[in-house]
Formats: C-alpha cells, sequence, structure tokens
C-alpha cells in the first residue's frame, strides 16, 4: 500500500491543488483517511489537516508518514468528534463505497464545515445502466468483502442536496486497471480471488473505473 502510495502521490497533490485550489490557510477533515493519502497530498497546501479513521493499522501507517501539519486520529465518519463549522474544508476520497450509510457521512461532511467552506468528494461511480452497476457490484464484492455499494452520479448528488451542500464543480476520469494488480491491492486471494477474475473475464467493463469528483459549497 504504502509503494503504491508514494508512485501516485504526485500525481494527486497535482490533482488536489488543481480542482480544490486552497487558500493556503485553511483547516481540513479528511474523513476516511485510510493510510493518509489525500491527507498528505493536501498538507503543503493548507494549513492543517485532520485524517480520520476508524482502522487503526490504517492510522498506524498514516502515522508513520505524517507531516508537521497533520494529525491522525480514530473516529467514525457518520459520528466525527468535531464541533459544526470547526473547518473550512471537508473531504473524503474512494470512501462512501464501504460503509452502510453514505449518507450519514455526507450530513457529517457538511456539519463540520464552516458556512461558505468547501466539501470535496471523489468516489468511483456506479453505472447508470442497472445490469453493468450489478455486475460490478458483484465484482467489487467478490474483490474486497469491506465493498458496500458504489453510488451513480444521480444518487451522490441527492446526498449532496439532502445536505444542503451546494456544486460548484464536478469531473469525471477514466481508470483502466489491470486485474492481478487490482487484486492484489485488495489483498484477495484463494476462492475470493478465483470468483473475482471469473466474474471479470464474464464483465471486462468491471476493469475500467468511473472516478468522479465533486467539490461543494456549504
Amino acid at each position: 500500500m504504502a509503494a503504491r502510495q508514494d508512485a501516485r502521490a504526485v500525481r494527486l497533490a497535482e490533482d488536489v491543488r488543481e480542482f480544490v485550489r486552497p487558500r493556503g490557510d485553511e483547516r481540513v477533515v479528511d474523513v476516511g483517511t485510510g493510510a493518509g493519502a489525500l491527507a498528505l497530498a493536501l498538507a503543503p497546501l493548507v494549513r492543517e489537516v485532520v485524517g480520520v479513521d476508524p482502522v487503526p493499522e490504517l492510522l498506524a501507517l498514516a502515522r508513520e508518514r505524517s507531516a508537521p501539519n497533520v494529525e491522525f486520529v480514530e473516529g467514525d465518519g457518520t459520528a466525527l468528534p468535531f464541533a459544526d463549522g470547526s473547518f473550512d474544508l471537508a473531504v473524503t476520497r474512494r470512501t462512501l463505497h464501504h460503509v452502510a450509510r453514505p449518507e450519514g457521512v455526507v450530513a457529517e461532511l457538511a456539519r463540520v464545515t464552516r458556512r461558505g467552506g468547501g466539501v470535496l468528494v471523489v468516489d468511483q461511480l456506479a453505472p447508470d445502466d442497472p445490469a453493468e452497476a450489478a455486475a460490478l457490484h458483484e465484482f467489487e464484492r467478490a474483490r474486497d468483502s469491506s465493498h458496500t455499494r458504489l453510488l451513480s452520479d444521480a444518487e451522490l448528488r441527492g446526498l449532496f442536496a439532502a445536505s444542503g451542500l451546494v456544486p460548484v464543480r464536478n469531473r469525471r476520469r477514466e481508470e483502466k486497471r489491470r486485474l492481478d494488480a487490482y487484486l492484489d491491492l485488495a489483498g484477495c486471494t484463494g476462492e475470493a480471488r478465483d470468483r473475482a477474475a471469473a466474474l471479470a473475464r464474464a464483465h471486462p467493463r468491471v476493469l475500467t473505473a468511473t472516478i468522479g469528483w465533486y467539490l461543494l459549497r456549504r
């Protein structure tokens, strides 16, 4: 995980700088920070970053690679331990499809962001076609048992609107994935790996991911 994070860190930092356009004085919370990729990409661009994740092992990895203006804390994305309006910017990257209540995470992102502040959501999108969405869901569940469900663009926009978030800009990016590397990333082995590989052969489109980036205003 660390090697892959290093290989993509520069690209992620450039993407964040271009898309978010931070001023440099923001206090930021990164919800579902994992090993800290997004938090560390933001660190040189803002005043302070707090990364939150429920998995102690991932937080330990993040702390090994931390920066002076970054703090990592254990916490639940649907019940953040911060007061209303505590941050100028709240972000989450590739997190919503791992949680049972994504609407709860979006609501918390909005709650802890000050009025006029920003919210960044980055996640893989479900296809609009129901059959393609079902095939992708089956593949992702076989690959990674922590996967819950990908949301479509329309579903995400509905969650944003329900939390009072106003779209500022968005974009989509296609990612081509190599099957073995993608399965390795999730630690997918044994029967689960065989099943995921069979599903990928039957539905090759599951290896092309659409990643949505959304910047919203509180």
